[in-house]
């Protein structure tokens, strides 16, 4: 009876920093090309090696770290190549997420969407990016909740979660003053029903930036 409980523990305990972690990368909160330890990982969520191993080996495998063949472990820094492609998939997919969610984009939507705008724009008073970044991607993301699409939208958070660390660099090169433009575009095509406008609207607040990072 002792086993399974140190089982479950374990599986808690890897969880929790596979989320913790994960979030961190997600929001721009570890820059690109920064090193990993085991070791540091277990004293900063004061766990042992088998959970930390574990929760890395995950961020791994969704592209969210990089292995080296000696072993590091450190966020990724994309090539142009690799940005292009990931710039390519949010193309592909945002717009298609908001068309499924725009028949059931209702007042109450719009107006959770116009307060989320509103962080945005406190975040960028604040010069907070990983605040900026985190209200950016909730923006996005209650929006596509409305497409009913999960496969869809699981891909879509794996993108963003690679692009993380790449998404606090362009922050620091955008010097933003006020929220992002084409949020206000979505949201204009929100109230008219304007689907054409809505795709090309997402489609170009997705991709926008990222095209300005390429050398």
């Amino acid at each position: 009876m002792i086993a399974p409980r140190i089982q479950d523990s374990s599986a808690a305990a890897h969880e929790r920093v596979y989320r913790a972690l994960r979030t961190r990368i997600m929001h721009g909160e570890i820059p690109p090309g920064e090193a990993l330890t085991l070791r540091g990982i277990g004293k900063t969520y004061d766990v042992s090696m088998t959970p930390a191993r574990e929760a890395i080996r995950r961020l791994v495998a969704e592209g969210a770290l990089f292995l080296s063949s000696s072993g590091r472990v450190s966020t990724p820094e994309l090539t142009n190549e690799r940005i292009e492609e990931l710039a390519t998939l949010r193309a592909l997919l945002e717009p298609e997420l908001a068309s499924r969610a725009l028949p059931r984009a209702h007042f109450a939507l719009i107006d959770r969407l116009e307060t989320i705008n509103h962080g945005v724009s406190q975040a960028i008073q604040r010069q907070d990016a990983t605040a900026y970044i985190r209200m950016n991607l909730e923006f996005h993301r209650t929006l596509y909740l409305r497409a009913q699409a999960p496969a869809m939208l699981a891909m879509t958070e794996t993108v963003w979660l690679q692009l993380g660390p790449t998404m606090r660099a362009l922050y620091g090169r955008l010097r933003r003053t006020e929220p992002p433009y084409h949020h206000k575009l979505i949201l204009a095509a929100l109230k008219a029903g304007d689907e054409p406008g809505l795709r090309l609207a997402v489609r170009t607040d997705s991709t926008q930036g990222l095209r300005m990072l390429k050398g």
